[in-house]
């Protein structure tokens, strides 16, 4: 059995807009309401984001970036991973011949799930990786209601 997808050309629009802004270092500053919300800054770490029965998780890829320098918050129903990466000072001794990975600020932002209990949830700094869990509430948003046909 196949699920169908409606398929929506703006989507794809969006998505090639996207590949192309990282590409070269660029980012829009807004997206629909419902949608990720990119905000422009230097650089933007690459996350995953996944559900169990339980808790959604975002797992967060920020190498070189220190746990002081990192943020997370959760305001109006959006949770923002906000930070810094700072460049190396050149050394005398030392010369830079290339520098290709991204520098300074960074900010991701992602509509919260109604079913995620904003209370309990718990960001997690280790090598490199930010892990955020949001645990969900129990509470479903959908209600089943038996209908009688007389």
């Amino acid at each position: 059995m196949s699920n169908l997808v409606k398929w929506d050309p703006f989507v794809e629009l969006e998505d090639v807009s996207k590949h192309l802004n990282r590409i070269f270092g660029r980012f829009p500053a807004h997206t629909e309401p419902d949608r990720e919300v990119l905000t422009v800054a230097d650089w933007a770490p690459t996350v995953d984001i996944t559900e169990t029965d339980a808790a959604y998780l975002i797992k967060g890829e920020i190498p070189g970036v220190n746990k002081e320098d990192v943020k997370v918050t959760i305001e109006d129903g959006m949770i923002t991973m906000r930070g810094e990466r700072k460049m190396e000072k050149e050394e005398k001794d030392k010369k830079f011949h290339r520098i290709e990975r991204s520098y300074g600020s960074f900010m991701r932002s992602f509509r919260l799930p109604d079913d995620v209990d904003e209370a309990t949830v718990k960001a997690e700094f280790k090598d490199g990786m930010i892990n955020v869990t949001l645990p969900k509430s129990g509470k479903s948003k959908t209600k089943s209601i038996n209908v009688s046909i007389t």
